[in-house]
């Protein structure tokens, strides 16, 4: 039995850092040369997101010479139902790793891609580009400004060709989209909104309980501050700060994405302003990320506005995103708004836009998908332009490059520290540093956990 009493888990969490404290990170590639022809790629962290990481790269084997040579999962119970979990893998020979370290270690492996919990992807994305392999991380990029910058200062360091996982720059009709916004379709932007509208109701208290048979929760919690095991912290990691940024850096990390992109704003921002907090029904839950937040921004140098809102209860829709043109279902209004001086333009999918134009709104050029979004395949193009990246050895294929990805969920984290301020903030996007505000600054960055520190020097 492991964590049933709070002295328990302080000797038991004590014992496991004195033990791990000796532990290194992989060692760092000595000569990180281009693949062979066929990409050989490991898969790490068998949660929700994998399968589509898993179905697409299953599809890809078929085609594009990619192999699936390696899994991992610090579950045991996971890592023994890979082939449940995604029934494309049956039948696949590969290694089974329980600690990544190991993976990053075999040098038969080119490529790992992510689908770990938020607070995870710097340092694995460090640890994976210092052995030498290219890396597909998820989104958000990063838990914090500053270990973003370093998860892009490791990628050029070591030459190594990290995409984000914002899969809209792929979709080719997302990107037909922005071709037209860049183009003229809806004439000069003046303004873009997003939104994430998604019902997801009270998640939930935090009831302590053993560690399964089977998980190393050390592993689990790495570069976190360690906490008592219970289903609520394993499942809802997602809605907890110290894991992750709920909504805020989740979803809404795709549409900023699509805004800056769209509007070619290159820098995060210079000036942030958000609240929130967490209303009905979530202040009754254990859960400490707002369910109910927007935010402004401001780029100096740019005549534009930008906005965003989050809500985790009842709503209306916009645009009919979420009604006419839904998200995943109709609870569901989630996507981005540019607003032109002809008419606007909706993203509200990964595959498709519309135009409105004119004060009566006539439909303008638009693309869409006649069937719905197979989100067990839906990431191909993605991973495709990322093994074309891989086997170019050049990062400027990348259509989601870590840079990209850094910003676009710097201006996530820039919404978080503004809110729990409670006061707008001015920001230098060029060194990325706040303004005079010792209070901002310190969220820059977190106190990580021994051994599970992100570096100062990739």
């Amino acid at each position: 039995m492991k964590y049933t009493t709070r002295r328990h888990f302080i000797k038991t969490t004590a014992a496991a850092a004195a033990a791990s404290s000796a532990i290194a990170a992989p060692a760092i590639a000595k000569d990180a040369k281009s693949p062979s022809d066929r990409v050989r790629i490991g898969l790490v962290g068998f949660g929700g997101r994998m399968r589509g990481h898993a179905g697409s790269l299953c599809e890809m084997t078929k085609t594009d010479n990619v192999e699936i040579a390696a899994v991992c999962d610090c579950d045991k119970r996971k890592l023994d139902a890979v082939e449940t979990h995604t029934p494309g893998l049956k039948g696949m020979k590969f290694k089974r790793y329980d600690d990544q370290r190991k993976l990053f270690d075999d040098k038969s492996i080119d490529a790992v891609t992510f689908a770990t919990q938020d607070h995870w992807h710097a340092l694995q994305t460090i640890w994976a580009c210092q052995a030498g392999k290219d890396v597909y991380i998820e989104k958000p990029a990063s838990h914090n400004i500053w270990e973003g910058r370093k998860m892009v200062e490791a990628a050029r360091k070591y030459n190594r060709m990290v995409q984000t996982g914002t899969q809209n720059r792929s979709s080719p009709n997302v990107v037909e989209g922005i071709r037209k916004l860049k183009e003229g379709v809806i004439g000069k932007p003046y303004m873009a909104r997003g939104m994430t509208y998604k019902c997801r109701g009270n998640l939930g208290k935090h009831n302590p309980c053993p560690v399964p048979e089977g998980l190393d929760w050390d592993a689990w919690v790495g570069p976190a501050k360690m906490v008592e095991f219970s289903n609520f912290q394993h499942r809802r990691w997602y809605w907890i700060s110290n894991f992750a940024s709920g909504d805020i850096a989740n979803q809404t990390t795709h549409d900023i994405d699509i805004i800056r992109w769209g509007l070619d704003l290159d820098t995060m921002p210079n000036l942030m302003m958000s609240l929130g907090g967490r209303y009905l029904p979530g202040d009754t839950d254990d859960a400490d990320t707002p369910n109910t937040q927007s935010f402004m921004c401001h780029w100096d140098d740019r005549q534009v506005h930008v906005t965003f809102e989050v809500r985790h209860w009842y709503s209306n829709n916009e645009a009919r995103m979420g009604e006419k043109y839904p998200f995943v279902s109709p609870d569901q209004c989630v996507g981005v708004i540019f607003y032109g001086e002809k008419g606007y333009m909706i993203i509200p999918d990964y595959s498709s836009y519309y135009t409105f134009m004119g004060i009566k709104h006539e439909p303008g050029p638009c693309k869409f998908n006649a069937q719905p979004i197979d989100w067990w395949t839906e990431s191909i193009p993605h991973f495709q332009n990322w093994v074309k990246a891989i086997r170019a050895r050049d990062h400027k294929v990348l259509n989601a490059d870590i840079e990209e990805g850094h910003l676009s969920t710097g201006v996530c984290h820039l919404a978080k520290i503004s809110n729990a301020v409670k006061r707008s903030l001015r920001f230098d996007p060029k060194k990325e540093q706040f303004i005079d505000d010792a209070e901002a600054t310190k969220m820059l960055k977190r106190e990580y956990r021994q051994p599970y520190v992100v570096p100062e020097v990739v």
